[in-house]
């Protein structure tokens, strides 16, 4: 007997003209859709005239449920997941399935479409040749800042997901440690009625939230440039020059450890420029 496929299903971000045809073909053909919230999921399904049962797998019962739809799958099932809007696994629940699926020998298969994500990217006019997908980030403020810190001198475009009770903060956040004068995209409600795409400098998007409260509803995907090769020039000079100052007080580690501090640079590159100096002289 042959085994099930797990098929990932992409559904539309707001706009229903963005279910494609093998979308709709998988979700009326499997013997069963997992999806993140079936109360969310069953008018998408009803407008195309999908009846397939729908069980609900979301992050506070994917470890448990997937045993279950391993089970199925093995016993030639064939299974789809979705999530509430566009592509599951990309800050959705699903991990843990498509893991045990394929650590299973078991056959995993993408039905691609909408994803927040890309649609953002393609229309931002920031460069798309090199980025980084961060996700939400922290909730607390210090530690989003930490994390925004770790990402200061990256040199790729960075996106994120926000939702409209913290993207005020967030681009505060993002504008006191990564510059006022960065330039970054705010994509809200992508493909719905209330569509807004604005970009600017950081400090020019957080006039923008904070002076329209509609502006602060919905789903949001954030886009930040990363620093360009002249700025990470400027970077690492100033940081040499901090590292030299601090070696004429402290030993190498301890140079480097107040160095990382100071401009939020990596230790290890910190480490291996203080030991240069050194063996300089």
């Amino acid at each position: 007997m042959s085994t099930g496929i797990l098929y990932i299903v992409a559904t539309p971000l707001g706009n229903l003209g963005d279910m494609t045809p093998r979308a709709i073909e998988t979700l009326t053909q499997v013997q069963v859709i997992a999806a993140e919230d079936t109360r969310h999921s069953l008018p998408l399904l009803r407008h195309f005239g999908i009846i397939t049962p729908c069980i609900a797998l979301h992050d506070h019962n994917e470890r448990e449920r997937s045993a279950d739809l391993i089970t199925r799958l093995q016993a030639g099932e064939n299974i789809a997941l979705i999530s509430d809007a566009g592509t599951p696994l990309i800050s959705d629940p699903g991990y843990h399935l498509v893991r045990a699926a394929r650590d299973h020998g078991l056959r995993v298969v993408p039905i691609p479409g909408p994803s927040a994500l890309i649609a953002a990217l393609s229309v931002s006019g920031l460069p798309t040749d090199r980025f980084v997908f961060e996700g939400f980030l922290p909730a607390k403020t210090a530690a989003r800042q930490q994390r925004l810190e770790e990402l200061r001198i990256d040199s790729r475009t960075m996106v994120f997901f926000e939702s409209g009770h913290r993207i005020v903060d967030s681009l505060q956040d993002m504008a006191q440690v990564m510059g006022l004068d960065r330039r970054a995209v705010v994509a809200r409600e992508l493909t719905k009625v209330f569509e807004t795409i604005q970009g600017d400098t950081l400090s020019g998007l957080c006039q923008w939230a904070q002076a329209d409260h509609h502006q602060q509803k919905g789903e949001f995907v954030v886009l930040v440039q990363g620093v360009t090769r002249a700025e990470n020039a400027e970077t690492d000079a100033e940081a040499e020059r901090i590292v030299r100052v601090l070696l004429n007080e402290l030993p190498v580690k301890q140079a480097t450890a107040l160095a990382a501090k100071i401009t939020g640079q990596k230790k290890n590159f910190l480490y291996s420029m203080a030991l240069k100096i050194v063996d300089d002289g």
